[in-house]
């Protein structure tokens, strides 16, 4: 007898083999092929992807778990589930990235009025409006409580002044969140939650170019920006609150790194292709052979602990301080297998401009990796919350 879930796993791989364009169900070659959305998303230049997110947004499946009052699917966490793993099993892409989804949306939900849900949730879930986040200063990375810059009360407005760095996206960004100071009382104590249009008078930006040669970073400059208090979340003065909560789902965010991408393992298939097999069908080197089996072990027992670890965040039982574990696991991962990636591809993957290489993609991807143990607290921080918070070691 099928069960209500097996109907709805029934419906939903009907319905994905229905709206899925089969673009969309290729593996991503670049970040051309990342949908962000946003006010200059523009749906001419891939009408496939563009009708993946209209038809998934339509939906509410961009944000299946979120209230359908909100923009989402109102799907229970089993039903969230069954599609991810429908999605996967037909290798379909995420119809679209989005800071808002995985930081900014726990933290209204948790923490902002009925009508700013009903303002921003919704837009989020669309994907028209794409959000970067303000949280490091220059003075002020993994002492983030530390932060300067300032929100002066000016009636029923902040003038806020300062600078953030490492700030993601920025440039191509329509809102930010962003931590500011209201009080100086306290470290902690005296910071608050607030959201502004990056189209704000005196707010400005500068991309920071890295070994990659990209720049995903910028600074943001804030002078005399008037932010209405109606945009704080939150109590004034308790944002470090929403920081804490927001930065949890950063983390679970970036730890997904460590699970690679779908379908037929790139590491395996690349390695195959620069070095060939042996005569018994293995691949010819024997000590790369033994580390990317190695790799790919620990990259199976990472998969199923996030998987238990997303079903203990969603029934509220996940550890406060696991966020932390699956992120250090996660970014550790990500960097071992782009540096496995670069082994496999000998001299070739040295290539920086080629057309071959895709403009150096793999090299420049591999030197993308060494932040990811910065980004979201190093891994350093993190395993200071794990040896305080977890293991409870004396002296932590």
């Amino acid at each position: 007898m099928m069960t209500d879930l097996d109907q709805f796993r029934a419906d939903t791989r009907a319905w994905l083999e229905a709206n899925c364009p089969p673009d969309m169900r290729e593996p991503i070659r670049g970040d051309q092929d990342v949908c962000w959305g946003g006010r200059h998303y523009d749906p001419n230049a891939n009408p496939a992807q563009a009708q993946w997110l209209k038809v998934m947004g339509e939906r509410g499946w961009t944000v299946p778990d979120w209230p359908k009052e909100y923009g989402g699917g109102g799907l229970s966490p089993a039903e969230t589930k069954v599609l991810r793993e429908e999605m996967r099993a037909m290798r379909a892409r995420n119809p679209l990235n989005s800071f808002g989804i995985s930081m900014l949306g726990p933290a209204l939900l948790k923490y902002g009025s009925e009508e700013q849900k009903l303002d921003h949730l919704p837009k989020i879930a669309r994907g028209e409006i794409r959000w970067c986040q303000g949280y490091s200063e220059p003075n002020a990375g993994s002492d983030l409580a530390g932060l300067a810059t300032s929100a002066e009360d000016a009636g029923d407005h902040y003038i806020v002044n300062g600078q953030k760095v490492w700030t993601s996206y920025a440039d191509k960004a329509d809102w930010i969140f962003c931590l500011v100071r209201t009080s100086k009382a306290s470290k902690q104590g005296g910071i608050s939650f607030v959201l502004f249009d990056m189209e704000s008078p005196g707010v400005s930006t500068k991309p920071i170019l890295l070994i990659s040669g990209y720049s995903p970073f910028c600074e943001t400059f804030m002078d005399n920006v008037k932010v209405p208090k109606a945009n704080r979340i939150h109590e004034e003065n308790k944002g470090w609150d929403v920081a804490k909560y927001l930065l949890g789902h950063e983390r679970e965010m970036i730890s997904g790194m460590g699970l690679g991408g779908q379908g037929e393992s790139p590491l395996v298939a690349g390695a195959i292709a620069t070095i060939g097999l042996d005569h018994d069908g293995r691949l010819a080197d024997p000590v790369l052979r033994t580390q990317i089996a190695l790799f790919e072990v620990r990259a199976k027992a990472f998969a199923a602990m996030s998987e238990r670890f997303i079903d203990e965040l969603k029934a509220g039982r996940a550890h406060p301080a696991q966020p932390s574990m699956m992120k250090y696991v996660g970014t550790e991962l990500n960097k071992d297998r782009h540096e496995l990636m670069m082994a496999a591809g000998g001299s070739d993957a040295l290539e920086w401009e080629s057309e071959r290489s895709n403009t150096g993609a793999a090299p420049r991807a591999w030197l993308r990796t060494k932040a990811n143990s910065i980004e979201g607290g190093t891994s350093e921080i993190q395993l200071n919350i794990i040896a305080k918070r977890i293991l409870e070691l004396p002296g932590a």
